[in-house]
C-alpha cells in the first residue's frame, strides 16, 4: 500500500534526522552540508538537489483535440484520462493498454493518491515548522537544496526531495514549473530528450505532484518510452484528474 511505503520511509528520514541533530550540536552548516551529502549523494551526482521550480506559474492552455483521443480510466483512489500505449499503474493495480510482451522499455504511467493532510499525519513535527497541508509539503520540498541546508529543517526537506524524485532521465537538463489549471496546483519536474540517432531510442519522463482544491495529493509519474508526449500532452492529461 502506498502509505506503507510512506511509513516505511519515514522511518528512513527520521534516523537521518536524528543523525542530523547530532551533526548541528556538534558542528555548523557546512559540516551538516557534508554529512546530508554524503548519505543522499551531492548535487554533482543528482543535480535535482540544487534546482528550484522555474520563477513564473504556468497556465496551458488545455487541447480539446488531445483530450478526445483519451481514454478514461477509473482506479479506487482516482481517475483519469490516459493516451493509448501506455500501461497505468496505481499501486498494485495494473492496467495495460496495448497487446505487446511487458517488459522494462514500456511506456508507463504510475499513480499515486495521498488524502488531504496526509504528508501531516505521517510527518506530524513539520507542523511546527508551518506546514499545515499536503501542497505546502511538497512546496517546501520542491524549493528545498542542498546548498541552502543550514538547520534541521532544510535538511529534512532536501532529504524528502531526494525520497520523493523518482527516475527523470538526465538530471543535468531536467527543469522543474510550477502550474495551475482548471482547479488543480502543483509541480513538475521533466526532462524531455528531443531527436535523436535512429540507435537510440528517446525518452521523457514527467514527474507531476498535483493538488486539487480538496487538498488531495496525485503523483503522476510518466516514463514516455519513444518521447511521443510533449508539456502540453502532459497538462491536459493532468486536467483530467479526479479522487474517486
Amino acid at each position: 500500500m502506498a502509505t506503507n511505503r510512506l511509513a516505511k520511509y519515514s522511518v528512513i528520514v527520521i534516523v537521518l534526522i536524528l543523525s542530523v541533530a547530532f551533526v548541528i550540536k556538534f558542528g555548523g552548516p557546512n559540516i551538516l552540508r557534508q554529512y546530508v551529502a554524503y548519505g543522499i549523494g551531492s548535487c554533482k551526482d543528482i543535480p535535482i538537489l540544487c534546482m528550484q521550480p522555474e520563477d513564473n506559474i504556468f497556465t496551458p492552455q488545455i487541447n480539446p483535440e488531445y483530450r478526445l483521443t483519451l481514454v478514461p480510466q477509473a482506479f479506487p483512489k482516482m481517475s483519469l484520462s490516459a493516451p493509448k500505449g501506455f500501461t497505468l499503474v496505481q499501486e498494485l493495480i495494473t492496467k495495460p493498454y496495448y497487446k505487446k510482451k511487458r517488459n522494462n522499455h514500456q511506456a508507463v504511467i504510475y499513480l499515486l493518491y495521498q488524502e488531504p493532510k496526509s504528508f501531516i499525519k505521517l510527518y506530524p513535527d513539520v507542523r511546527k515548522q508551518g506546514v499545515n497541508d499536503n501542497y505546502e509539503f511538497i512546496r517546501r520540498v520542491m524549493y528545498s537544496g542542498l546548498d541552502k541546508v543550514k538547520d534541521i529543517t532544510s535538511a529534512f526537506f532536501v532529504i524528502m526531495k531526494s525520497v520523493f524524485t523518482p527516475d527523470i532521465g538526465n538530471q543535468g537538463t531536467a527543469k522543474m514549473i510550477r502550474f495551475e489549471i482548471n482547479g488543480l496546483r502543483g509541480f513538475i519536474n521533466y526532462t524531455m530528450t528531443g531527436s535523436q540517432t535512429a540507435a537510440l531510442r528517446p525518452n521523457n519522463y514527467f514527474d507531476c505532484s498535483i493538488f486539487d482544491t480538496q487538498g488531495s495529493f496525485f503523483k503522476v509519474y510518466i516514463k514516455d518510452t519513444g518521447a511521443r508526449l510533449d508539456l502540453n500532452n502532459v497538462f491536459t492529461i493532468i486536467s483530467t484528474i479526479k479522487a474517486a
